[in-house]
């Protein structure tokens, strides 16, 4: 699994991409995409930031109404 990248050793998030039915690894640093081998495939385009920007927006406006406990990791059961 491609969790860190391989130039600058920060973590990748996954992207799903619709049109190749897969999901792509995402640097949100170096802003390339690598496939589950690890090899880099392109470069982040300007629509899909946009995109991915207009979906963390939307996600903070529709979570910023619950209360902030609902909003923090619970810790197991032990």
């Amino acid at each position: 699994m491609p969790l860190f990248c391989k130039q600058c050793d920060e973590r990748r998030v996954p992207i799903f991409q619709k049109e190749e039915n897969t999901s792509f690894w995402l640097c949100e640093k170096c802003e390339n995409f690598v496939d589950a081998d690890d090899n880099i495939l392109r470069e982040l385009k300007e629509s899909e930031r946009k995109t991915l920007d207009k979906e963390i927006k939307d996600f903070e406006r529709d979570t910023e109404s619950l209360p902030k406990e609902k909003m923090t990791r619970r810790k197991g059961v032990n």
